[in-house]
C-alpha cells in the first residue's frame, strides 16, 4: 500500500491542500489528533470527511454546541424499563475516525470528556472503563476569528493533538477549480475507499521503522529547551509534545519515501507540532504569535548538519 494513494484519492476533492494533506496523513499515522483551524467556508469539514471516506474505516460527527453534555460525547447508562435492567448507549466517541466539529463552541466540562479517550485511547463511563476502537483518530476544527459563544480549549486539551493545523484560503486557480469540481456534484459522495485497516496498521510500522539518530534526538530536545527558556514564553512546550515531535518527523518522512529523519523536516513540523503547546508571557503587549516564537527558535537553534544518516 502507498501513502500516496490516500493523498491522491482525498484530492479528487480537496483542491490546493497538498501540504494539509501531507500533515493530516502525518498525524494519523503517528497516533495522534489534529486541530484543524480557521475561518468558516475553508474546507475543514471537506477535508476530514474526504479522509474518513477514503479509509475502510468507522467515522462519526459529533457537532459541538453549548448545549452538548459529557454523555452525549462518551456515551450513558439508561435503565431500559423494557428489559428492567440498565443498558449502554455509547456515545460518538466508539469509533475510528471522529470529527469534532466546532469543538470550542462546547462548554469546558464537555470539551473535557475527550482528555482521556484523546490520551488513553479509553473511556470511563460511570466507573466503567472502556476501550475504543483501534486506531481512534480525532479531527477538531474550529474558527479562531469567532469568540461569541466559544470556549478557548485549555492547555490540557491543546496538548493533546500532536498538531495544529491553518487551513487557509486557496488561490486563484484552486478556487476556479473548486468551482468547476463543485458546480455538478459533489465529488465526495462518489469517493470511495483505497485503504484498509489492515494496510494502515501496516504503514504504521513502516514509519516506527525510520531511522532517527541520536543528533536529531538532540535537535528535537534542543527546539523543546529552548521553548522553555524563552523569555517571552510562560510555559514551553512539555515531554509529551517532544515525544510526538519526534514521533511526527518519522511518519512525515515516511510519508515522504525517506529512510531517515533530516533536520529540515524538524525544522518544517516545528510550528505545526509545538506552536499551540505555548503559553506567552503576554498576548497584550505584542503583535507576535506562538508561531512566530517558534520560528524564532528554530533559526537561533543550530541544527545539526551531519550523521543524521543511518
Amino acid at each position: 500500500m502507498d501513502f500516496h494513494q490516500i493523498k491522491s484519492n482525498m484530492e479528487k476533492v480537496i483542491v490546493g491542500k497538498s501540504e494539509t494533506i501531507d500533515l493530516v496523513l502525518t498525524a494519523l499515522l503517528a497516533g495522534g489528533h489534529i486541530l484543524l483551524e480557521d475561518v468558516p467556508g475553508t474546507g475543514k469539514t471537506m477535508l476530514a470527511k474526504a479522509l474518513a471516506a477514503s479509509l475502510s474505516l468507522d467515522f462519526q460527527r459529533i457537532q459541538f454546541t453549548p448545549d452538548l453534555l459529557p454523555g452525549d460525547v462518551t456515551g450513558i447508562h439508561f435503565f431500559n424499563q423494557k428489559n428492567s435492567e440498565f443498558e449502554f448507549r455509547p456515545g460518538g466517541i466508539f469509533t475510528n475516525i471522529l470529527l469534532a466539529d466546532e469543538i470550542n463552541r462546547a462548554t469546558p466540562r464537555t470539551q473535557s470528556s475527550l482528555l482521556e479517550s484523546m490520551e488513553e485511547h479509553q473511556a470511563t463511563i460511570d466507573g466503567v472503563t472502556m476501550e475504543l476502537p483501534d486506531p481512534f483518530f480525532v479531527i477538531a476544527t474550529q474558527n479562531p476569528v469567532e469568540s461569541s459563544g466559544t470556549f478557548p480549549l485549555p492547555e490540557a486539551q491543546l496538548d493533546r493533538f500532536i498538531m495544529q493545523i491553518p487551513m487557509g484560503y486557496p488561490n486563484r486557480e484552486g478556487e476556479r477549480e473548486i468551482l468547476h469540481r463543485f458546480a455538478a456534484d459533489n465529488p465526495l459522495l462518489t469517493l470511495e475507499p483505497v485503504c484498509t485497516k489492515e494496510e494502515l496498521a501496516t504503514m504504521r510500522k513502516q514509519c516506527e521503522e525510520v531511522y532517527a539518530a541520536p543528533v536529531i534526538e538532540d535537535y528535537i530536545l534542543d527546539l523543546v529547551e529552548a521553548t522553555r527558556k524563552h523569555n517571552n514564553i510562560a510555559l514551553g512546550v512539555s515531554p509529551r509534545g517532544a515525544l510526538v515531535f519526534l514521533r511526527a518527523a518519522k511518519c512525515y518522512s515516511a510519508l515522504k519515501g525517506e529512510h531517515f529523519v533530516t533536520p529540515e523536516t524538524v525544522k518544517y513540523l516545528a510550528p505545526f507540532v509545538l506552536s499551540h503547546r505555548l503559553i506567552l508571557e503576554d498576548v497584550y503587549s505584542t503583535n507576535k504569535k506562538a508561531s512566530d516564537y517558534i520560528e524564532e527558535i528554530t533559526h537561533f537553534v543550530t541544527a545539526p548538519t551531519e550523521d543524521f544518516a543511518k
